[in-house]
């Protein structure tokens, strides 16, 4: 009886060989598979573009009445590079931007362009949260291009080795980001070491520059213990943004979903933090072990470089849905224990934002054509609101109103 149910070991053991072997392979056909889609829907020529933008959008942007850009677009005082179509004027955000100019140069004493001033520090905001899912990319991506919309100078940076922020504004990690061309390559510890004014790329939307990511990011994790400046590992991120802190107002970083050697640097770099939270009991239950792992590592790096304290921290509820009761009852318990610093606005789950993401676009970017009027309009109305709170806490910290 034994011998009749005995195991073949010599077998059964190619076949675990090819197994192991078969996630290198499917790792290899997976790649070239989506380099082919990459291709098929963004040939390498292509560059991604910024549709056209209604009166009322191009309004809202600029941050006047939509019947006083009408006026002035009637009175020929704007640059028009199309005629109106169907009696609908749409405006190229280099035409906003041309607008604001005009604007900031009247004689009202209002400021249309919200450049930093004198006095008025850089705001350098991480992205956090440890849990997958919590749409911290999304958010990311929403917040830098609704800042530069604005007329804020910004720098998106993707710190997450995943790269996903990278791939929404048209940089695909496998492909078009090559060694050295990610934030590691200006804080790495050897002679490689490049400015960081060489890893910055420009976008599509003026006023927005990027710093893509990649699997290179990872050897920051790795290089970091053996280095000899390891002791003040935490300080390279805001090193290397110093010679470039002057072009802009706002930085946005896209930080990794883990504590490593990364994230901690950016969260000593950071001037506010923006914790994004989906209101779920699990995900909440991650949440409490990431602030406490979170606490302990900021008060070490403050005790170790004296940093100041941040300007603003804010935790943001995403994919929320306002008829889930469970839901509803989470963002309750998490208002009354955290009170305003739980943002008054929601990201609702939209699939509108959702769909739009899988053509490798925001909401400001896909057509309206494409979704149902209603639920294009409640997502952009969410985001709008949650990006629109966080701009004014922006400008509080710089004392505005």
């Amino acid at each position: 009886m034994t011998a009749q149910h005995s195991v073949d070991l010599s077998a059964s053991e190619p076949v675990k060989q090819s197994l192991r072997r078969q996630i290198s392979i499917d790792a290899s056909e997976l790649v070239a598979k989506l380099q082919a889609h990459q291709q098929r829907i963004f040939p390498p020529k292509a560059k991604k573009t910024l549709r056209r933008f209604s009166s009322a959008e191009a309004a809202k942007f600029l941050g006047i009445h939509e019947g006083y850009l009408r006026q002035l677009a009637a009175e020929g005082k704007v640059p028009l590079s199309e005629a109106p179509v169907a009696g609908r004027r749409t405006y190229s955000i280099e035409e906003i931007n041309l607008i604001r100019e005009f604007l900031e140069n009247t004689k009202s004493s209002r400021r249309y362009i919200p450049h930093r001033r004198d006095g008025e520090k850089l705001q350098i905001i991480s992205v956090i949260n440890f849990k997958g899912g919590s749409a911290k990319t999304t958010t990311s991506a929403h917040l830098v291009q609704y800042l530069a919309l604005r007329g804020y100078r910004v720098l998106a940076i993707d710190l997450d080795p995943q790269a996903s922020l990278s791939t929404l504004f048209g940089h695909q990690p496998e492909l078009d980001v090559r060694p050295n061309e990610t934030l590691y390559g200006a804080l790495r510890y050897d002679d490689e070491c490049v400015g960081i004014e060489h890893v910055i790329r420009s976008t599509y939307i003026p006023n927005l520059h990027i710093i893509p990511g990649n699997l290179e990011l990872m050897e920051f994790e790795t290089t970091t213990p053996q280095a000899e400046e390891v002791a003040m590992f935490y300080t390279r991120i805001l090193q290397a943004l110093d010679p470039v802190s002057e072009m802009y107002d706002v930085v946005v970083m896209d930080c990794p979903p883990n504590l490593g050697y990364l994230t901690m640097a950016a969260l000593y770099a950071a001037s506010a933090l923006l914790i994004t939270v989906h209101p779920q009991m699990l995900d909440v239950l991650s949440m409490a072990q990431f602030l406490r792992m979170t606490s302990d590592t900021i008060d070490i790096l403050a005790n170790a470089g004296s940093k100041e304290d941040y300007d603003w921290m804010g935790y943001l509820i995403t994919r929320y849905e306002p008829n889930d009761g469970p839901q509803n009852q989470m963002v309750g318990y998490l208002r009354s224990i955290f009170g305003p610093r739980v943002l008054e606005n929601t990201i609702l789950k939209s699939t509108a934002i959702a769909d739009a993401g899988l053509t490798k676009q925001t909401i400001y970017e896909v057509d309206r054509q494409k979704f149902h009027k209603g639920t294009y309009d409640r997502a952009m109305e969410s985001v709008d609101l949650v990006n629109s709170e966080i701009e004014a806490r922006i400008r509080g910290t710089w004392g505005r109103q």
